[in-house]
């Protein structure tokens, strides 16, 4: 009888498997799988979402929304490439702020935000 159990419980192990691995779900930032890059279309897409989730959050001044993109490189840091997205705002009365970088990984999962672009 143990044996029928035993063998019962594994073969349910495999035909539930294949289920659970189907499609119809999600994998990651905008549905991209890790091992696919996104495309620089993809990221500046991306990155216009996150500057105006930074200006809801209050990280940013609501004069961002309006920034446009100057669009997207791919830039090698310490830990391998990444898109740079960058947003001009000459509306900031800070020189030194008017230029906006954001950061993806190649895969399109959000790095970072900063002015310096590194």
């Amino acid at each position: 009888m143990r044996k029928i159990t035993s063998i019962l419980v594994a073969s349910s192990f495999l035909f539930t498997m294949p289920a659970m691995a189907s499609g119809g779900h999600e994998h990651g930032p905008g549905g991209s799988h890790a091992s696919g890059q996104i495309t620089s279309d993809t990221a500046v897409k991306r990155a216009e979402k996150q500057v105006k989730a930074l200006v809801t959050k209050g990280k940013l001044d609501k004069s961002w929304v309006a920034a446009k993109s100057a669009g997207a490189t791919q830039k090698d840091f310490g830990k391998g490439p990444e898109w740079v997205v960058s947003f001009k705002n000459d509306k900031e009365a800070d020189t030194a702020k008017q230029t906006l970088y954001v950061f993806y990984t190649l895969n399109g999962a959000y790095v970072a935000s900063n002015f310096t672009g590194t």
